[in-house]
């Protein structure tokens, strides 16, 4: 099976051009073609002479492919759904708002964190993502050329899969790559606190914590995650970095009725954030099967982002988009897996 090209970054371009003896600013030429110009083949290489052309042929393909299937809902929100060489399924959605599109890119094919909230943990973990495949899902949509922010939000785990999340990263915003300003992009995780420092460390992105409740064993019950690495130690891990100037992170919360959003949580909430220059996004909950939780009433949700605003956390309501579309993360790829069964 021929090696994708798609999804190298620059040395790693430099590696092949050195190897087959090609000068050396052939990368950079491949590496423009890839991603700022966009070929789709190696003829449109026009700058490369022939002999290279068809000796990337011989060896690789390119490793860009379209949305198996598209849906488009009501308020302008698209899920595009990716085949994958499994013949499994990830989804990405775009998301329209004013002159911005945004992008909510899958990391993973599945997930092996099995939260109770979560469609995708249902499936299970069924592989990982290539830098080139979560790329793809950027490149290969019809509002491609237009993305002005990209939140890895998708499927799957990013930090689960640290390697290909940096490199994709680099590709995305490096002036070889696609140039994006890193502060145009948000990286979500559980809190896998080590490989949560290692992304601190190399990348300049924006960071958002699925946070979901302040108190320990709530927590347990709803993220497996937390035995392993208790909130607690995540925000004293993030406590470290410097977010008071450009780069934010912030804390996903997910509003569960009767069960995570009562004054109670807004008092926890505030001792466990306090002083940290932070920001709270609350999420509706729509029901997915298989789970117990049902989502708060609305009153129940402006009240909550009423108080903690009051005590000084900068809160936020998270507007519900693409419900006709099954938007919420995993609903189609699994529909899409059940089809084949």
């Amino acid at each position: 099976m021929k090696e994708m090209l798609f999804g190298k970054t620059l040395s790693g371009l430099r590696e092949i051009t050195g190897a087959a003896g090609w000068p050396a600013y052939t990368a950079r030429q491949i590496a423009d073609w890839l991603y700022a110009k966009g070929a789709g083949s190696f003829g449109e290489m026009t700058n490369l002479s022939l002999k290279v052309r068809e000796a990337l042929a011989e060896k690789y393909v390119l490793g860009i492919f379209p949305p198996a299937k598209v849906q488009t809902s009501a308020d302008g929100t698209r899920k595009y759904l990716f085949g994958t060489a499994s013949g499994k399924f990830i989804e990405t959605a775009m998301i329209p708002e004013g002159d911005r599109i945004t992008v909510c890119v899958s990391s993973q094919v599945g997930c092996k964190m099995g939260c109770l909230f979560c469609m995708t943990g249902k499936q299970g973990f069924q592989g990982q993502l290539t830098a080139g495949e979560i790329v793809n899902q950027i490149r290969s949509i019809e509002e491609a050329g237009r993305v002005s922010n990209i939140v890895y939000m998708g499927m799957g785990e990013p930090f689960d899969n640290l390697e290909e999340v940096l490199t994709s990263l680099e590709i995305l915003t490096a002036p070889w790559g696609y140039a994006m300003s890193p502060r145009r992009i948000t990286v979500s995780t559980i809190g896998i606190i080590p490989a949560m420092k290692t992304f601190l460390e190399k990348s300049e992105a924006h960071l958002a914590v699925s946070l979901h409740t302040p108190y320990d064993e709530e927590r347990r019950q709803l993220m497996p995650v937390q035995v392993a690495y208790p909130i607690a130690q995540v925000v004293d891990e993030i406590r470290k970095w410097d977010f008071s100037h450009q780069r934010r992170v912030s804390f996903e919360y997910i509003m569960f009725r009767d069960f995570n959003d009562t004054p109670r949580h807004v008092r926890e909430l505030t001792r466990l954030l306090n002083g940290l220059s932070c920001r709270i996004n609350l999420i509706r909950f729509h029901p997915i099967p298989g789970t117990p939780l049902l989502g708060s009433h609305e009153e129940t949700i402006t009240s909550f982002r009423e108080s903690l605003n009051n005590k000084g956390i900068l809160t936020t309501v998270r507007a519900s988009r693409g419900q006709d579309i099954y938007a919420a993360c995993g609903l189609l790829s699994t529909r899409e897996l059940l089809k084949k069964e």
